[in-house]
This record gives structure tokens, C-alpha cells and sequence, in this order.
């Protein structure tokens, strides 16, 4: 097994290779480059890109990601939501505005809180939240980046 750290510099590395391999130009950024790990252009029509790339080796559609990312939105911030398959193929890549997490995520917390926990007491606020796409709505959804 590896780190955590080192699956989340994987998941970048694949995001942006299969960027590249699309023809839009890919730039991972430093480490301590707040909010994105990519920022992409797309040279033939001129749209730039800022990026967070999660990743996870859980098996099902699941990532971590902070409050933060509930108010953090905008028109071109997306992310790319690595999936690192066990059997070491090609990684399944899911690709959401941002705008969809953050609604996703306050939605999804809220209604966690709402209910107790196995004790029956109330649950207690903290600032991890998570992104789930079981239905595969976001799988492949490359056309973000091409149009």
C-alpha cells in the first residue's frame, strides 16, 4: 500500500496525461499552490482551466474533500475526481464543475448532520465532507475541457 500523499500526486499525474493526450495543455502546479493542483488551457479556444484533482483507491465512487469546497465555485474550476483501479489499469477519471460539487457536498452534509448518531445523540459539526457519484453521472466527462 502506498501514502496518501503519493496516491494524490498519481491521481494529478494521470489527470493531467489524459489532459495532454486531449490536446489541451496541462501545467501541474507547485505544492503549495492553494485550491489547484492543475491549470489547463485549451489552445483552440483559448479557455483556461484551474483544477483540483482528488483521488482515491476506495472501490466505490467516494472522495474527501473539506468545507472549503462548499464555497469554493467558479465558472472555470472544475474537478477531476480520480479513481486508482487495484488491478493497474487505467484509472476511472470523473469530471465535475465545481459549482455541482459544492451543491452536492452542503446538500449532502446537511443531511448527514440532521441525523444522530448510533448512540442517539446529535452528530457534531466538523469540516470534512464527500463527493459521491455512484450513478457514474460524471465518469469520462472530458467534454468539459473540449468545447
Amino acid at each position: 500500500k502506498i501514502s496518501s500523499t503519493l496516491v494524490g500526486v498519481a491521481g494529478e499525474y494521470y489527470a493531467a496525461a489524459e489532459l495532454t493526450r486531449r490536446g489541451v495543455n496541462a501545467s501541474i502546479t507547485l505544492r503549495n499552490t492553494e485550491s489547484y493542483d492543475i491549470i489547463a488551457s485549451n489552445p483552440k479556444n483559448g479557455k483556461i482551466f484551474n483544477i483540483q484533482v482528488k483521488t482515491t483507491t476506495n472501490k466505490n465512487n467516494s472522495w474527501i474533500l473539506n468545507e472549503k469546497s462548499e464555497k469554493n465555485a467558479a465558472k472555470n474550476f472544475y474537478y477531476i475526481l480520480v479513481k486508482l483501479n487495484n488491478d493497474n489499469k487505467r484509472p476511472n477519471f470523473f469530471i465535475a464543475p465545481s459549482k455541482k460539487v459544492a451543491e452536492y457536498i452542503s446538500n449532502d452534509h446537511r443531511e448527514w448532520m440532521s441525523g444522530l448518531k448510533r448512540d442517539g445523540t446529535p452528530r457534531k459539526d466538523g469540516t470534512i465532507r464527500k463527493f459521491r457519484d455512484f450513478k457514474n453521472k460524471y465518469l469520462e466527462r472530458w467534454k468539459y475541457f473540449l468545447r
